[in-house]
C-alpha cells in the first residue's frame, strides 16, 4: 500500500514511517522540517499547490498539527489555519490523488471537561460548551471536515482519538517522561495529586494502532487509548521499583484529581488491536533512554 504520512518528522510520524516501512508499505513522508529518506516532501500543509508535489495514494494518515495547547492558546488564528484549513486543503488533495482512505489523528480531548468518574466513548455525544481549549476545537473541526469529505464521496475517513502518549523523546513529554526523569535525578518527586489519572499510551502501540485501522470504509471514530487507567501514583511506583531507590514523594493538592477515562473497547473489538507495551516496559525504555543520552 502506498501511504503519504503528513507531520512525518514528528514524534509519532518518524515512528510510524518505520512501522509501516517493516511491514512493506511504501511511504511517502510529508512535514515543513525536511523529511528524511527516499519519498520525501517537504511543504506546507496549507499551500494550495501541494497537491502537484503528491504522489498517487492508496491512504494518507494525517498527523501535521500545531499540537501543544498552550502553542494554540498562544496564536489561535495559527492554529485554526494550520489545523483545520491544513486539513482541508489535505482533503482536497487526497482525493484528487484517488486516496480511498484518509486517518485522521485526534485527541481525547475533544471530550472536553469530563468528570472524574465519566467514561468516553466514541459514542459520547460532544458538548460544544464542555471544550475550553483551541486545540481541541481545532481537532473537533477536523473530524467534522472528514466526515464531509466521506459524505463527499471519500471512501473512508477514520477518526482516531489519541489517549496520552508518551515514549522516548528529547522534549514535549508528558507526565511519564517527566516523572521518570524526575524520579532517576532526584529524590524527591511533587506533583499535584498522585490519583492524576489517564489511559497513557506508548508511541509504539499508537503506530500499530495507526496501521490497524488501514483499509477501513465509511466515516468511523476510534479511541486509541491504553488499556487502564495509569494514575501518576503508578508512574513513580514503576520508575522506583525499576530503579531500585527510595523517593520522597509529596503531593500539593491530594483533592485536585483530575481523571479522563477514553475506553478502547470499540478498536479492540472491531480493529483486533490491543495496546502491547506495559507501562512497566514503558518505563524501563525510557531510563535506557535517558541513560544513553548521558553518555
Amino acid at each position: 500500500m502506498k501511504v503519504v504520512i503528513t507531520g512525518s518528522q514528528s514524534f509519532i510520524g518518524k515512528v510510524l514511517e518505520t512501522t509501516l516501512t517493516a511491514q512493506g508499505h511504501e511511504v511517502y513522508g510529508l512535514d515543513s522540517v525536511a523529511p528524511d529518506g527516499a519519498h520525501s516532501i517537504a511543504a506546507d500543509i496549507r499551500d494550495p499547490l501541494l497537491v502537484d508535489r503528491l504522489p498517487e495514494m492508496d491512504a494518507m494518515v494525517h498527523l501535521a498539527a500545531i499540537s501543544r495547547e498552550p502553542d494554540c492558546a498562544a496564536d489561535p488564528r495559527l492554529a485554526f489555519d494550520v489545523n483545520v484549513t491544513g486539513t482541508a486543503n489535505l482533503l482536497m488533495a487526497a482525493r484528487k490523488r484517488n486516496a480511498r482512505q484518509v486517518i485522521f489523528a485526534s485527541s481525547e480531548w475533544v471530550y472536553g471537561d469530563v468528570a472524574n468518574d465519566a467514561v468516553q466513548s466514541e459514542d459520547t455525544v460532544i458538548d460544544p460548551a464542555a471544550v475550553r481549549n483551541e486545540y481541541a476545537a481545532t481537532k473537533i473541526a477536523g473530524e467534522m471536515a472528514l466526515n464531509v469529505a466521506v459524505r463527499r464521496g471519500l471512501e473512508g475517513g477514520t477518526v482516531l482519538r489519541f489517549g496520552i502518549v508518551y515514549g522516548p523523546r528529547k522534549a514535549n513529554w508528558s507526565a511519564v517522561e517527566a516523572l521518570v526523569n524526575t524520579a532517576r535525578t532526584s529524590d524527591t518527586v511533587a506533583v499535584g495529586s498522585l490519583a492524576t489519572a489517564r489511559r497513557f499510551i506508548h508511541v509504539r502501540d499508537i503506530a500499530s494502532g495507526i496501521t490497524a485501522a488501514l483499509g477501513r470504509r465509511g466515516f468511523e471514530i476510534f479511541n486509541l487509548a491504553g488499556d487502564r487507567l495509569v494514575t501518576l501514583g503508578d508512574v513513580i511506583e514503576a520508575a522506583r521499583s525499576r530503579l531500585g531507590k527510595q523517593l520522597q514523594v509529596t503531593e500539593r493538592d491530594a483533592s485536585a484529581i483530575s481523571i479522563r477515562n477514553p475506553v478502547n473497547d470499540k478498536v479492540k473489538r472491531e480493529l483486533r488491536w490491543a495496546p502491547q507495551i506495559s507501562l512497566q516496559d514503558g518505563v524501563a525504555e525510557l531510563l535506557e533512554y535517558f541513560r544513553e543520552g548521558e553518555k
